[in-house]
C-alpha cells in the first residue's frame, strides 16, 4: 500500500551521478591517492573506485615519522613527516592511517600514534636539532630533540616557547613565516647527518629530502622525489653556462646543491652523509656507469 506521498517501494531512489570521458589519464601513484578499495574524493572525476573518502587533517607530533608503502613496520619508506607537519587521512586503522602528506601530496602509511588532531603552527625550528626541556630553564631535564623544520605551536614564557609537550629555547624557533633567503646555507645545517632513504631530517636524510627541506625554508615548496624536481625546479640552464652557488645539478636517481662554482653538497649512499666534495669526483665515481652523468642542472631564481 502507498500513500499519496510516498513512493511505491518498487521506485528506484534518486542517486547521485557522474561520468568519466576523455583520455584515460595514468596518475602517479605516489601524488594521487587511488588504491585498490578506496579513493581521494578529489580524484572521483579522473578514475573509478569501489568508494571515494574525503580526507581529515591531522598532525604529525612525533619529532619525525617515517610514511611507508605499505601498513608494516618493515615496509620501505617513502618520505618522512616532522613534528607539526600536517597528513591527511583518508583511511585510519588501529595502528596505521594511510592518505598523503599535506606539504607535497606524497601517499602513503604512517603509524596512528605519530598523529594528532590538527594543530596551528606558529613556529619552526631553525637549528640543525632542538632541544625540548621540561620546564622554562636550560638545566631542565630535556624530554626530546626535534629536529631542523618542525614546527609547533608556541607562546613566549621566560625566553622559551611554550609547547603542549614541552619548552623549546627562543634561540632554536622563528616564527613561521620568517623565511630563510639561501638554501644552500640551510643546506649546510645537515652537514655529517646520516644519509638514509626516505628521511627528511630526523635521524638521517636522503638526497632529494635534502633539496625538499632547504628549499622549504626558503619558502619554496618543491615535490619529494628527484625525477620530480629535475621535471619541475627552477629552469634548465644550458651545460656551457657555468654553475654557481645553489644550482641543482641531476644525476640517474640523485641529486645535488652547488655549494659553489665547483663543489656539489649532497646527501648520498656512497659516503652515506651529507657531504660536500668537488663536483667533479661525483662525475668520475658514476662515469663507469653512466655515459652522461649529469642528466640535468637547473637554476632557481632567487
Amino acid at each position: 500500500m502507498t500513500g499519496k506521498n510516498i513512493p511505491a517501494r518498487n521506485t528506484p531512489p534518486e542517486r547521485t551521478r557522474f561520468k568519466l570521458d576523455g583520455r584515460s589519464v595514468a596518475l602517479d601513484s605516489r601524488t594521487h591517492a587511488a588504491r585498490g578499495d578506496l579513493a581521494d574524493i578529489s580524484l572521483a572525476g579522473l578514475l573509478f573506485s569501489a568508494h571515494y573518502a574525503r580526507a581529515v587533517e591531522l598532525t604529525c607530533v612525533a619529532p619525525g615519522a617515517p610514511v611507508l608503502a605499505a601498513p608494516s613496520p618493515t615496509a620501505e619508506a617513502v618520505t618522512e613527516l616532522l613534528r607539526g607537519e600536517s597528513f591527511h587521512a583518508l583511511d585510519v586503522m588501529t595502528d596505521w592511517a594511510w592518505g598523503f602528506c599535506g606539504h607535497d601530496g606524497y601517499v602513503g602509511y604512517i603509524r596512528r600514534d605519530a598523529l594528532d588532531v590538527k594543530e596551528v603552527a606558529s613556529h619552526r625550528i631553525c637549528t640543525h636539532s632542538a632541544p625540548l626541556f621540561s620546564t622554562p630553564d636550560i638545566k631542565a631535564p630535556i624530554a626530546d630533540y626535534w629536529p631542523l623544520g618542525a614546527r609547533f605551536a608556541g607562546q613566549s614564557e621566560n625566553g622559551f616557547l611554550a609547547s603542549g609537550e614541552g619548552f623549546i629555547h627562543g634561540r632554536h624557533a622563528v616564527p613561521l613565516d620568517a623565511l630563510d633567503s639561501d638554501w644552500v646555507t640551510v643546506a649546510e645545517h645537515y652537514l655529517g647527518q646520516p644519509y638514509v632513504w626516505g628521511g627528511r631530517g630526523h635521524r638521517g636524510i636522503d638526497c632529494s629530502g635534502l633539496v625538499q627541506v632547504a628549499l622549504a625554508q626558503c619558502g619554496i615548496a618543491v615535490p619529494r622525489d628527484t625525477d620530480l624536481q629535475c621535471e619541475g625546479v627552477g629552469e634548465p640552464i644550458d651545460a656551457r653556462t657555468p654553475l654557481q652557488r645553489g644550482d641543482l645539478v641531476f644525476f640517474p636517481g640523485h641529486v645535488g646543491i652547488m655549494a659553489d662554482a665547483t663543489h656539489l653538497l649532497h646527501a648520498n649512499a656512497h659516503w652515506m652523509a651529507v657531504v660536500v666534495e668537488p663536483l667533479a669526483d661525483v662525475v668520475a665515481r658514476l662515469a663507469p656507469d653512466h655515459a652522461q652523468p649529469i642528466i640535468a642542472r637547473r637554476r632557481i631564481a632567487k
